[in-house]
């Protein structure tokens, strides 16, 4: 009975004083409040009579590009309370119930399992065969290929831009996000055999869409999550102010259009596919400074 009396007096004194020990701990200086409890900022109402015009556009965001670095690094799963953009999409998926769509088209029709995902990223399990250094025998060795989101270095976004004739504004509303992979694939060099001892082969630069991601049902996950601010660490943009506010390099990839709404590159090439790009986007400025007179 004593020593029941004393476990119980340890349990109620020592315990609560273990675990403010243990919250005391912080990486930095005071609890972040601010970003966690955030809402994304609300569309505004519309309705089909308000549309006077709209275009819908895709873009393409390079994540290598120095302005988009914010959305492509930590290239790590998780550093300073930050994920990469793709990296928080799969935590979204995982652990928010998250639903994205297979690639295959950009209409949000087929739902995808993380499994279907990582048959995107090639996640498998070879077996090797190697030597033991004490016996000599060939062994098999199971090597594991995990998901490698370093890979994702591109960024499709599909967006709608329109003119609201109540608030007489031109306005842009992302639809969707396709995460494209990068990657080099082994290239077939015919009937050719390679020499003997001769390891290389030739590879080319494959790009592969991973999944659609429906922009408004993700908006609240990124207003959530901070991104790098490189002048202040005290006031951090979250992924939703990066996207709501514009905040990304970016050129046109596709518009809609009669021939099966084909993408520039389809019919421009080089320098000319940028000066079309840069045609597209001069005439959406065009349209709205052609409403008004001054």
């Amino acid at each position: 009975m004593k020593k029941l009396i004393l476990i119980t007096v340890i349990s109620v004194f020592f315990i609560p004083m273990l675990s403010a020990q243990v919250s005391d701990v912080l990486d930095g200086i005071y609890v972040k409040e601010h970003v966690p409890a955030r809402k994304p900022i609300p569309y505004h109402h519309l309705r089909e009579a308000d549309i006077m015009w709209s275009k819908k556009l895709w873009r393409m965001l390079d994540l290598k590009e120095k302005l988009n670095h914010p959305l492509y690094f930590p290239t790590t799963t998780k550093m300073d309370d930050r994920y990469s953009l793709i990296d928080l999409i799969f935590y979204g998926v995982e652990q928010e119930g998250l639903v994205v769509y297979d690639p295959t088209d950009d209409e949000f029709t087929t739902p995808m399992t993380m499994a279907q995902i990582d048959g995107k990223f090639d996640v498998s399990n070879d077996t090797t065969y190697v030597e033991d250094p004490i016996t000599g025998e060939t062994k098999p060795q199971i090597v594991e290929h995990e998901r490698t989101t370093s890979e994702v270095q591109r960024l499709l976004m599909k967006e709608v831009w329109y003119f609201d004739k109540q608030r007489a504004m031109l306005e842009v509303r992302i639809v969707g996000l396709c995460p494209l992979r990068m990657f080099e694939k082994p290239v077939a060099l015919g009937q050719e055999q390679p020499a003997a001892g001769d390891t290389s082969e030739e590879k080319e630069l494959t790009m592969r869409p991973v999944c659609w991601v429906y922009f408004p049902a993700v908006r609240p996950l990124f207003a959530n999550h901070e991104v790098f601010n490189t002048n202040n660490d005290a006031e951090r943009r979250t992924f939703d102010d990066i996207f709501f506010k514009r905040r990304f390099s970016s050129y046109v990839y596709q518009e809609t259009n009669v021939y099966n709404n084909r993408i520039v590159g389809n019919y421009r090439k080089g320098l000319d596919a940028l000066l079309e790009s840069d045609k597209i986007k001069d005439f959406i400025f065009k349209f709205e400074h052609d409403l008004w007179e001054y």
